[in-house]
């Protein structure tokens, strides 16, 4: 088994400055005696063959340099291989982008994630498992159906090229074109809810975008799914409760709610635009479930 970390570079992350950073961050990491080997992505999905790869040839310590979407590559590379055997352990370097997951134990993401690393500070950590009609799907974060979903998919689509900007194009049309629809799902075998709904979250950790506390009870180790969700509210409602997302107090609104649940079924007639750790797909998503202190990450 190799004892080196091997870290995965995403360079173009926050619109290539992660690329100019990498090479000071790692070094002065080589400084405080962490042995590391490197690796840099080259386009959308490159981590995930990097990491399966990776872990074939006997790494189990890996790190990742970007954002959420670089971690999110790297636990699709490391599962489903590593079920079973000891927890593969990763740590976090998120120059130039944001990194919703640290932010769950920290407000100072890059210094912090360093000098974990330099400590050997390390946790259990669950992942969660989505199956869906084309495969299945490993994430650390959160799932997400609906308005947030709908804006990145749109932001994605339309107005990647505007960077940061282009969420606030994709929010503004989003909201103009304000869909609350039915998700139907059942949680831990109950009747399947098909209300309408303005979003469904399915979460691990509480913040997502960044600083949006969208499941403020979230625990990354307690073996559940912390399922939120928002009924049909309207525009103005939805921009008057706004700043509710932010500190968590949403979830208190006369429209939502949140159960912690150890599995959810979904009864959907067709693929739905999802947002997964600030990702974008379309899936036919079919089940999520929990791998139990699966991952160890350096916290």
């Amino acid at each position: 088994m190799n004892g080196k970390f091997l870290a995965v570079v995403n360079p173009a992350a926050g619109g290539g400055r992660c690329g100019r950073m990498v090479g000071e961050a790692l070094e002065r990491l080589r400084t405080a005696g962490i042995a590391i080997d490197v690796a840099e992505t080259s386009a959308e999905g490159h981590a995930v063959k990097i990491t399966r790869e990776a872990f074939g040839r006997g790494y189990r310590k890996f790190i990742s340099v970007g954002g959420d979407g670089t971690a999110c590559e790297i636990v699709n590379g490391l599962f489903p291989e590593s079920e079973g055997g000891d927890p593969p352990l990763l740590a976090f370097l998120p120059l130039g982008t944001g990194n919703s997951f640290l932010r769950d134990f920290t407000a100072n993401g890059s210094v912090h994630a360093a000098e974990a690393l330099v400590a050997g500070r390390s946790r259990p950590c669950d992942v969660f498992r989505l199956r869906h009609k084309d495969g299945v799907y490993y994430f650390l974060n959160l799932l997400s159906v609906g308005f947030a979903a709908d804006v990145a998919m749109m932001r994605h689509r339309r107005f990647r090229r505007y960077g940061e900007l282009g969420y606030l194009f994709a929010l503004f049309v989003t909201l103009a074109r304000l869909d609350r629809r039915a998700f139907p799902v059942s949680l831990d075998g109950a009747d399947v809810d098909r209300r309408g709904s303005l979003f469904l979250t399915f979460n691990n950790s509480k913040f997502t975008g960044g600083k949006m506390m969208i499941a403020p009870k979230a625990e990354t180790d307690d073996g559940l799914i912390e399922y939120v969700r928002w009924g049909p509210i309207g525009r103005m409602g939805l921009i008057w409760n706004l700043p509710r997302l932010y500190n968590g107090t949403h979830i208190h609104h006369p429209l939502a709610e949140r159960a912690a649940v150890r599995r959810v079924e979904f009864s959907l007639d067709a693929p739905v635009d999802v947002m997964i750790d600030g990702e974008v797909a379309t899936l036919h998503c079919e089940s999520l479930d929990v791998l139990s202190h699966a991952i160890r990450v350096v916290i």
